[in-house]
């Protein structure tokens, strides 16, 4: 069985020693396995505890949740992407004449948007 140290633990699941600490002592992490000295802890168990602070990432997360970060990150990119694609054509579409609320409306945006996106 893989164990690991409460500095392992902590750098699993990606804060301070000092925090792991907190989380343990708080009943927010698993308890260390019993008869260890220095204490000890499950790999495994950490591993698939559920951990405070949730919509943090944690460097000891199974591979597909990995596999899942990276899928909304491209999601993300491609948005990036299509906003700029907006922006262009809101400004195309000032140059053409066209009021702020119709292209705000086809955009799907908000009048707001687009008139700072036109700043």
């Amino acid at each position: 069985m893989e164990t690991w140290t409460a500095a392992e633990c902590a750098e699993a699941w990606g804060v301070r020693p000092g925090t792991w600490a907190g989380y343990v002592s708080r009943g927010q992490a698993p308890a260390p396995l019993p008869d260890t000295d220095p204490k000890r802890w499950s790999a495994a168990e950490v591993r698939e505890f559920p951990r405070p602070g949730v919509g943090r990432s944690r460097a000891g997360a199974r591979p597909e949740a990995r596999s899942l970060l990276a899928e909304m990150e491209a999601v993300a990119e491609r948005m990036e992407e299509l906003r700029a694609e907006q922006r262009r054509l809101l400004v195309a579409g000032r140059d053409e004449g066209l009021e702020i609320s119709p292209m705000a409306k086809a955009l799907g945006i908000s009048r707001q948007t687009a008139y700072s996106w036109l700043r």
